[in-house]
């Protein structure tokens, strides 16, 4: 029987949109955080779970998951200081869990993404390369890659993300009743949206493909 997907939490952005002392992860949601909530939902479907994450957010990370689960990156790269890109990560957090059977990427900023909605696209992967959880037919996160696709995944670098593998393989919308699949927190005013306090700005785009 193939082994179940792995989720990537991607918790390693810089988070500059955000203009707030603290980085935009570690903002209170709920009884927790932006990204302790996010890791929990993951965490509640039972699968195996990887955080690529930085040291500015790696003890938050360390609150809800073991030592082992983290991929902890540098901020930066290079003589230029530039940062290394979704698409590392992706490809840190991939390579972390090399025997997954498969995996479903969900940024950290997302703490809505319902625990039945990651196992509802983790539950497609045994037929379709790439799935992914859309709400009213619009598409959202998380993104899911069948097993076989490793090899281009561990090779993805920059901010490009996995663009060029969702262009080259048909990919599978799961239709969920989730609107937190479209919900992002990129500014405070997502923020306090999140929270009731304000109206809900515009719907994140799937980003894996940025």
């Amino acid at each position: 029987m193939k082994k179940p997907p792995t989720v990537i939490v991607l918790a390693a952005g810089r988070g500059s949109r955000f203009k707030a002392p603290d980085h935009k992860l570690l903002q209170a949601f709920g009884s927790s955080t932006v990204l302790g909530t996010a890791l929990e939902h993951a965490i509640e479907t039972g699968l195996q779970l990887r955080v690529v994450t930085t040291a500015a957010v790696s003890a938050e990370a360390r609150r809800h998951v073991a030592q082992r689960d983290i991929v902890e990156l540098p901020a930066v790269t290079g003589h230029s200081g530039e940062t290394l890109g979704m698409g590392f990560s992706i490809a840190s957090g991939v390579a972390a869990s090399a025997d997954a059977g498969g995996w479903l990427i969900l940024p950290g900023d997302m703490p809505s993404v319902k625990p039945t909605t990651l196992l509802a696209v983790a539950a497609v992967l045994t037929q379709h390369a790439v799935a992914y959880a859309q709400h009213i037919g619009r598409r959202g996160h998380p993104v899911g890659f069948a097993s076989e696709l490793y090899s281009e995944l561990v090779q993805l670098s920059g901010d490009q993300g996995a663009r060029r593998l969702l262009a080259r393989y048909p990919s599978f919308g799961v239709e969920v009743d989730d609107p937190g699949v479209l919900i992002d927190v990129d500014t405070l005013d997502d923020l306090a949206a999140l929270h009731g306090h304000g109206a809900p700005g515009e719907p994140t785009e799937p980003r894996v493909g940025h």
